[in-house]
C-alpha cells in the first residue's frame, strides 16, 4: 500500500517538475548584456518575480522528485 502512493505522488511530482521547467523563460538574454542593459528593475528586484518563484519551486521539486526516486528503490 505504501508503494503504491508513493508512486502515486511520485507521478504527481514529475508532472510538476516538467510543467514548472516548461513555464520558465529562456536564460539567453541576447545583446543586452553587453552594454549592460541588463541592469533593469527586473533585474535589481529578481526575488520577487515570478521567474524567481518557479526556479524556487524547480529546487524544490526537484529534491522531492530525488527523494522520492529514492524511497521507490529502497520499497522494492
Amino acid at each position: 500500500m505504501l508503494k503504491i502512493i508513493v508512486t502515486v505522488v511520485f507521478v504527481i511530482a514529475a508532472v510538476f517538475l516538467a510543467a514548472v521547467v516548461l513555464l520558465q523563460e529562456g536564460k539567453q538574454q541576447g545583446l543586452g548584456t553587453i552594454g549592460g542593459a541588463a541592469e533593469t528593475y527586473f533585474g535589481r528586484n529578481k526575488g520577487r518575480t515570478m521567474e524567481a518563484m518557479l526556479e524556487r519551486l524547480t529546487k524544490i521539486s526537484a529534491v522531492l522528485f530525488m527523494l522520492l526516486a529514492l524511497a521507490l528503490d529502497i520499497l522494492n
